[in-house]
């Protein structure tokens, strides 16, 4: 299913997506500094990927996944039922 927005950070995939990871971050009890420190990256790289201003790589996901304890299919998922 192709969305008019496909190739932005605002597509409905990035959108359901992001919102996942960062409830899924805030249910863990991480803040998005702790998580950048967990990543190695400033915690504003975070809140951009949770604002939609940014978009996650594969790697870069897997890894971001990692660090809030979920299960890298399982975001896939829902980015995909999107």
């Amino acid at each position: 299913m192709k969305d008019k927005n496909d190739k932005s950070v605002h597509s409905t995939q990035n959108k359901a997506l992001t919102a996942f990871l960062k409830r899924r971050r805030m249910e863990a009890g991480l803040t998005m500094r702790v998580v950048g420190e967990m990543l190695g990256a400033p915690h504003s790289m975070v809140g951009k990927i949770e604002n939609q201003q940014r978009r996650l790589d594969v790697v870069e996901l897997v890894r971001y996944c990692k660090v809030i304890g979920v299960d890298p299919h399982e975001a896939l998922k829902v980015a995909m039922e999107s």
